[in-house]
């Protein structure tokens, strides 16, 4: 999906009606910038990159710009870490290393061992990873020409599948196969209940995953729905008077989308990490 405002503005100015009077239609141009493409925008340009197609065998995989957004966002990471581990020798952090220890060492101190307990540095590479991840594509669809992977709910929820694997891989390391799926039905409830519990605990732990993907995804989604749509009203109105309330306001969406892709990085890794804490050490 399409980053600022300068790139959804060109191209609303690309969709725009045509000299004989068509009218703007703004569901197809918004759709355009949400929806994944096998196509990369190059800003200002009015051109585009075309991504292949790899054949394994009788199986076709698309190289799509969500693809490619989580190539770059992985790229960078390592880059930016790379780097910052060139000075893990110098006793006083600084610069990009500063930075990076502080959000690391904020996701341990506030996120993993508030909300798992003992045992919660174990679990510190994945959540770290998970943060910076999230974070990483969020902040790149607010790039021209970039996208936001997080706004498509298949990765979402190949986040979310990743994260189900981890939290009952942290109540089966720590009781064991059946042990585990014991402790997901509270203890001591009549046995005539126990087949109404097992259907219940089996809904909620499907539910988890899911309630991790569709927040990730609808929140991403909605921001950048609201800035194309201001852009778009400025052309769908056709008059320049309807900018000097349109422009101001999505430059305040904009900002408003910054914070938003640090806030839903952390609620990610918060929920995955309190989901992984529940299953490590459960209440009974």
């Amino acid at each position: 999906m399409a980053g600022v405002e300068t790139h959804a503005v060109q191209a609303a100015a690309a969709a725009a009606p045509p000299a004989h009077g068509g009218a703007f239609d703004a569901g197809p141009y918004i759709l355009h910038h949400i929806l994944d493409s096998n196509t990369i925008e190059i800003p200002w340009s009015g051109k585009e990159i075309h991504l292949p197609t790899l054949h394994l065998g009788s199986f076709a995989l698309p190289i799509t710009r969500n693809v490619v957004m989580m190539w770059v966002a992985s790229a960078i990471l390592v880059v930016l870490f790379t780097l910052a581990a060139r000075r893990a020798k110098e006793p006083v952090p600084r610069g990009l290393r500063n930075v990076l220890e502080t959000l690391m060492l904020w996701v341990r101190d506030d996120i993993a061992r508030k909300t798992i307990g003992h045992g919660a540095d174990r679990y510190l590479p994945f959540l770290l990873t998970l943060f910076f991840f999230v974070l990483t594509c969020n902040l790149l669809g607010l790039i021209p020409g970039m996208g936001t992977a997080t706004s498509a709910i298949s990765v979402t929820a190949a986040l979310a599948t990743m994260a189900l694997v981890m939290i009952h891989f942290a109540g089966i390391r720590e009781y064991g196969v059946i042990k585990h799926f014991k402790n997901l039905v509270p203890h001591g409830i009549p046995l005539l209940l126990l087949p109404v519990m097992i259907v219940v605990e089996a809904l909620g732990i499907l539910s988890r995953p899911f309630a991790l993907a569709i927040r990730l995804f609808a929140n991403m989604t909605a921001g950048h729905v609201v800035i194309l749509s201001l852009v778009g009203i400025i052309f769908l109105l056709q008059t320049p008077w309807v900018a000097l309330a349109a422009v101001p306001f999505t430059l305040f969406i904009l900002l408003l989308e910054l914070l938003v892709c640090f806030i839903q990085a952390y609620i990610f890794t918060m929920l995955a990490s309190l989901f992984i804490g529940m299953s490590a050490h459960p209440a009974h």
